[in-house]
């Protein structure tokens, strides 16, 4: 399920009673604020405020739910301690059951709500400058396909190019003479290496069309050296959201996000 489709499912659902425990959690451990994971003591004194103050109400019931999801929450996160981003969010119910944890790469601000409904406004914005989307990175070796929402990836794959010439590995400079456009005795290799690289980023095409309409990207992004860029983008059935003259090569992941983001 697409977090497009698990934002709805959250939207539509309502108790009666209070029910659904809504975490904000901001853990990024460039923030100052949360040196030597300061999240952890946030967490916990959130989550007791909430307690106390259902103790004080006198609700039994609305308690019991209460601390049935607490628990839960608590666990989760403390389970993840070594693998957290930025922030977390988490919507979660007992009866009837809400579960939906994201560990997000974008900014945070920590909020906790104990609700009749899930408190997704915040979680709207964050989706809207960072949605669901797939990043293409072209190269002469392989196209890098980045699945990502929220900031962050959840899914890279990576389709490598058979050149279909044994020259490829022979000729090492074959690579760089096609970026220059150099003439001469490699002229003929070149070219079936430029028809070859064509008709792979032509299936390469099919395949981020059908993996945008089963992953629910809203937008695709195209960035790698000029002409490749520009080649790749101009075989895509629809328009990429933008299409960025930059070679990330060997760039993490992060980094990438950022700067295509950036220049949205």
């Amino acid at each position: 399920m697409s977090i497009s489709e698990e934002l709805k499912k959250l939207k539509a659902f309502h108790c009666d009673d209070r029910c659904v425990l809504s975490v904000y959690l901001n853990t990024n451990p460039a923030d100052p604020e949360q040196q030597q994971a300061a999240w952890r003591i946030h967490l916990k004194s959130g989550l007791k405020r909430l307690d106390e103050y259902l103790v004080a109400s006198g609700d039994e019931k609305e308690l019991t739910a209460f601390r049935s999801v607490k628990d839960r929450v608590m666990k989760e996160v403390e389970d993840k301690q070594n693998d957290l981003a930025k922030g977390v969010i988490i919507f979660a119910a007992a009866d009837p059951e809400i579960w939906s944890v994201h560990y997000v790469q974008v900014a945070v601000k920590t909020s906790f709500h104990w609700e009749n409904q899930a408190m997704t406004n915040e979680f709207e914005y964050m989706l809207q400058a960072y949605p669901e989307a797939g990043i293409i990175l072209p190269s002469y070796s392989n196209v890098r396909i980045l699945d990502t929402a929220m900031g962050r990836v959840h899914d890279e794959t990576v389709y490598e190019f058979d050149s279909g010439l044994d020259v490829w590995k022979e000729q090492k400079d074959i690579k760089s003479s096609i970026q220059r456009g150099v003439g001469g005795h490699t002229d003929g290799f070149d070219q079936r290496l430029k028809v070859n690289l064509d008709r792979f980023y032509k299936d390469m095409g099919s395949v981020v069309g059908n993996m945008k309409k089963k992953r629910g990207w809203k937008e695709v992004h195209v960035a790698g050296e000029a002409e490749l860029a520009k080649s790749f983008a101009s075989i895509l059935r629809e328009k990429p959201e933008s299409c960025i003259h930059k070679n990330f090569g060997k760039s993490n992941n992060n980094h990438v996000i950022q700067k295509i983001f950036e220049s949205r």
